[in-house]
């Protein structure tokens, strides 16, 4: 076994007040892998055309769930501090890639659905602004990279 050891990224680490988080991403066989998320397994794997066995999500697609919950563990938090009960609530993350390698996506656009009665826009408005500019940082990092634009739908009752 080779270790490398950057003492750079190490006084790094220390300088800038770092949090490391370890995830482990294993092989098991063709495309498909394994991450163990502190106990928690995601299968990683690709579809038939592209020579896997489609037994889970390629690790791109994950990137629209982790934005929605993200987001959605924000809004949900802030809503419930402001006293509002919300009696369904559903992120919907639609990205959009390019055709050109890498594919990647150039925007993710995240519509916000809520569901109750007498929701109060302007509360639900500021819990996903507050979601968007300041708590959420799967957005933080996606805005680097990408334009991420949103909507919010009340839909009424579930």
């Amino acid at each position: 076994m080779i270790y490398f050891k950057s003492k750079f990224i190490s006084d790094f680490c220390k300088k800038a007040a770092m949090k490391k988080v370890r995830v482990s991403t294993r092989w098991l066989d063709n495309m498909a892998f394994e991450s163990d998320v502190y106990g928690h397994k995601i299968t990683l794997d690709a579809d038939s055309h592209s020579g896997g066995g489609n037994r889970g999500p390629g690790p791109k697609l994950l990137m629209l769930p982790a934005l929605g919950g993200c987001t959605g563990m924000d809004v949900i938090s802030i809503l419930r501090k402001m006293k509002v009960e919300v009696e369904s609530f559903n992120v919907i993350t639609e990205g959009y890639l390019t055709e050109e390698y890498p594919v990647h996506f150039n925007k993710i656009h995240v519509i916000y659905e809520f569901a109750g009665k007498n929701l109060p826009l302007d509360k639900i408005e500021h819990a996903v602004r507050l979601s968007e500019e300041k708590y959420c940082g799967v957005t933080a990092v996606y805005k680097k990279a990408m334009e991420i634009t949103s909507e919010i739908r009340i839909i009424g009752q579930p």
